[in-house]
């Protein structure tokens, strides 16, 4: 089957990027190097192609009971353009997906899920959705995104797009009118820096993207650098730190899991908080430069005790660290562990998750 590709996709080719599949979708990895594009979010500004992700439109009069029933975090009597993180949950406590909830309005509800689970996420919300009083809409191939990441973000989108955000505080959104089409603004990002995520139509994706790029302020960004930039600061990815088989409690999410409210899941992850979990994300800091990479084994007192999610040299810290699942006897901070990189040992030190500080504007 042939990958999708995004509506930005002409342009990323015409930019000479790097472009590999990703989530069923030709996407762009890189376009002058990781680091370059990694440093301009960090410093200035960067615009992120993230149009592969799912959009699920969820209405109807027991849309918020619904929501609920599906999703870990809580979203009773939400105000309007307030966004919640959280995870859908199979029974058995392991990750359908990690998403987020855009409350828009009274009864509606704009789901943001990850690309390479929409058709999963789009079966598993339509059968739940049958008990209930709910119109789901899948709205995936309607919008178009983009992430504007970085200090120089809110600056910039209202300058050079001439869009107001400045009122908008971390984890909210609105909708406004934008050349006669309603788009959405959300003040959001996956890469511990100010930043904003736009949705509307393909020709209004385009618009903004060329307006970003003409300014020559903006540096466009690929999926390289979104993995290593939300990795610093230990933000999970599905199928590396969470999967079915991963629970949220495992991952060191229960901030996001209500366990006073019901939702699929819930009995699993209340039983495993009650027994204690047998293993959890936790970072590691080599002493070495080697770099640990997904996969990769843990080790300790002369066994394997875990396995690597994510790992890199860190752009923003020049550390080699990762995230690993260990054994729980493990995962305490400044326990001794090694990873086994190809035939060679190296060894480190279990730290926090977040291996440099976000820079959210509160």
């Amino acid at each position: 089957m042939e990958n999708k590709r995004t509506c930005l996709y002409d342009k990323h080719a015409a930019l000479g990027a790097l472009i590999s599949p990703f989530g069923g979708f030709d996407m762009p990895i890189q376009y002058s190097n990781i680091v370059d594009e990694h440093n301009a979010v960090r410093q200035a500004c960067g615009v992120f192609d993230v149009s592969h992700m799912g959009e699920v439109l969820v209405t109807g009069p027991d849309s918020e009971k619904f929501v609920n029933h599906i999703f870990t975090n809580d979203v009773t009597a939400a105000p309007d353009g307030k966004i919640y993180y959280g995870m859908m949950c199979h029974p058995t406590g392991g990750v359908v997906d990690d998403l987020l909830v855009y409350k828009m309005a009274h009864r509606r509800y704009f789901l943001v899920i990850n690309a390479s689970n929409i058709d999963k996420d789009v079966a598993w919300i339509t059968e739940h959705a049958k008990d209930f009083d709910v119109t789901v809409e899948h709205q995936s191939d309607i919008y178009g995104e983009v992430a504007v990441q970085g200090p120089k973000s809110e600056d910039i989108i209202e300058r050079v797009l001439g869009i107001p955000c400045k009122e908008l505080v971390f984890y909210t959104c609105k909708e406004l009118d934008y050349n006669g089409e309603t788009i959405i603004i959300s003040r959001t990002g996956y890469t511990g820096e100010d930043g904003f995520e736009l949705y509307g139509s393909h020709a209004f994706t385009n618009e903004v993207w060329d307006k970003l790029l003409a300014s020559g302020e903006v540096k466009p960004c690929g999926l390289g650098c979104r993995d290593t930039l939300r990795f610093e600061v230990g933000l999970p990815l599905y199928g590396d730190e969470l999967t079915d088989e991963i629970t949220p409690l495992e991952a060191g999410l229960g901030i996001f899991v209500k366990l006073e409210k019901d939702f699929i899941g819930k009995e699993a992850l209340a039983a495993q908080k009650a027994e204690g979990l047998k293993r959890k994300i936790v970072g590691i800091e080599l002493k070495d430069k080697a770099i640990p990479r997904h996969g990769y084994e843990v080790e300790a007192d002369g066994k394997v005790v875990g396995v690597v999610t994510t790992g890199y040299n860190s752009i923003s810290t020049g550390k080699s660290v990762c995230m690993a699942m260990v054994d729980i006897d493990y995962a305490k901070l400044d326990t001794e562990v090694a990873v086994r990189i190809r035939k060679k040992v190296f060894p480190g030190v279990v730290t926090k998750k977040r291996f440099y500080d976000k820079n959210y504007k509160k």
